[in-house]
């Protein structure tokens, strides 16, 4: 990786990352404007980046600072997510 691109990733501000993270889920940027294919594929590669070096993800399929994906086993997900209820209803509610 070269200096230059780390230099960018450890300067840039939470608030760009999000912006730009924002633009790779919806494939758009804040003014409607769709990203061109090399736009997507280059914003990723720095969010992915970003995520890596910055962030300390533990999250299924987030990416570690070893720059591994992490994959939770399914037996994983299930305890992480045993006991939340979405909502409750009672039974006159439904």
């Amino acid at each position: 990786m070269s200096d230059e691109i780390n230099k960018v990733i450890d300067e840039m501000p939470q608030e760009v990352y999000e912006r730009l993270r924002t633009g790779v889920e919806l494939g758009k940027w804040e003014d409607g404007t769709r990203l061109s294919d090399a736009q997507r594929e280059s914003t990723m590669q720095l969010v992915m980046l970003y995520q890596a070096r910055r962030l300390n993800q533990t999250d299924h399929f987030t990416i570690s600072r070893e720059g591994t994906i992490n994959e939770l086993s399914k037996a994983e997900l299930k305890k992480q997510f045993k006991g939340e209820s979405i909502a409750e209803f009672k039974e006159k509610e439904l």
